[in-house]
């Protein structure tokens, strides 16, 4: 096997991780002596051994790693967190090669385990599938070097471009334009995100949970944007199911599991939330809506990927959708729906 086939097993290991190893990234590592893996490992989870060191940990031989390559696809840590660097137990361990898909972009990494490894006498190779590397972990990249979270726009659409059909001063709860399919696919991408955010007039109009309930995994963070603090606290947004951060120009403090943040004028909203999301080591963002809402975020241009689905239904009128330009990534059927997703070029 060739250095990118190793790399490429290094990437769907480290899938493995997605949902349970933010704000870490998502790693994983490969061991290998005269044409086979010995060793395999990717990190589980933020805290606990990262990548390098439960390839390391499967090797029942730990004496063939004086003879073997280690692959991973992120620049191992060369600093004291919550685990011990990978790069000085990979110089403990004696390995003399390492394959790395591309580098760290964490200012406490950032070539500094490179340099190490190299200092020890380990023959280093980089850049193995770079795009591929940096794209697995787009949120940490995103974190790191726009000090910003990773932004991903979400909306359902009728047929004919609407998001919601017009609607009564009495007609409240969501409007159901895609199947089931395309809702558990849904609750799967709130699982990977840390956080999920709507606008006041959503939470109003659908009184949204934002919860995780069509699989199995963590609640997202809630993120409600209600400058004039009109969501009423008996809606689900204020249950304690999950933590939910509130900018406002209103109020600041903690009351149970809801965090007010106090903005001093509507137009640092957008810039009060990014540094908010940032300092909580908030790596992405999922934004379902509403309509306003997701104006602010094309308008700003704080967005790196829309997912839009369009379904079977036609509204004739009412509120339109979004409109947005971007690079066609993918395109598939789910259910009877159609899927679209977007990058920010």
């Amino acid at each position: 096997m060739r250095h990118e086939e190793y790399m490429q097993r290094c990437l769907q290991l480290a899938l493995n991780g997605l949902g349970t190893t933010s704000p870490n990234p998502l790693v994983g590592s490969v061991i290998v002596r005269q044409g086979k893996i010995i060793g395999e490992g990717w990190h589980h989870k933020a805290g606990e051994p990262h990548a390098e060191v439960m390839a390391i940990r499967s090797v029942a031989d730990e004496s063939l790693l004086r003879e073997a390559t280690l692959y991973v696809n992120l620049e191992p840590c060369a600093h004291h967190g919550r685990t011990p660097p990978c790069s000085d137990l990979i110089i403990e361990k004696k390995i003399p090669r390492v394959v790395v898909g591309t580098g760290d972009p964490f200012v406490e990494v950032s070539g500094k385990g490179i340099a190490r490894m190299r200092k020890a006498g380990i023959e280093v190779t980089e850049g193995i599938l770079p795009d591929q590397c940096q794209q697995i972990n787009k949120r940490f990249f995103t974190f790191h070097t726009q000090k910003r979270p990773y932004i991903i726009l979400k909306w359902a659409q009728s047929r004919d471009g609407f998001l919601d059909w017009e609607r009564g001063d009495d007609e409240k709860g969501p409007n159901w334009i895609t199947g089931k399919e395309a809702k558990i696919l849904v609750h799967h991408w709130r699982v990977q995100e840390d956080a999920i955010l709507v606008g006041a007039q959503t939470a109003i109009t659908d009184n949204p949970s934002l919860t995780v309930r069509e699989t199995k995994g963590k609640n997202p963070v809630r993120l409600l944007i209600d400058p004039d603090l009109r969501v009423a606290k008996d809606r689900n947004l204020y249950d304690q199911q999950s933590k939910t951060i509130i900018l406002n120009l209103q109020k600041e403090g903690t009351e149970n599991t809801v965090e007010f943040i106090r903005v001093t004028d509507r137009a640092l909203v957008m810039s009060s939330l990014l540094e908010a999301c940032y300092q909580r080591n908030i790596t992405s963002i999922l934004v379902e809506g509403g309509a306003e809402t997701l104006h602010h975020f094309i308008l700003s241009g704080n967005w790196d990927e829309a997912r839009i689905f369009t379904g079977t239904v036609s509204f004739g009128s009412g509120l339109l959708a979004p409109s947005i330009q971007g690079l066609p990534m993918d395109s598939s059927i789910i259910g009877n729906d159609h899927l679209q997703i977007l990058f920010r070029e």
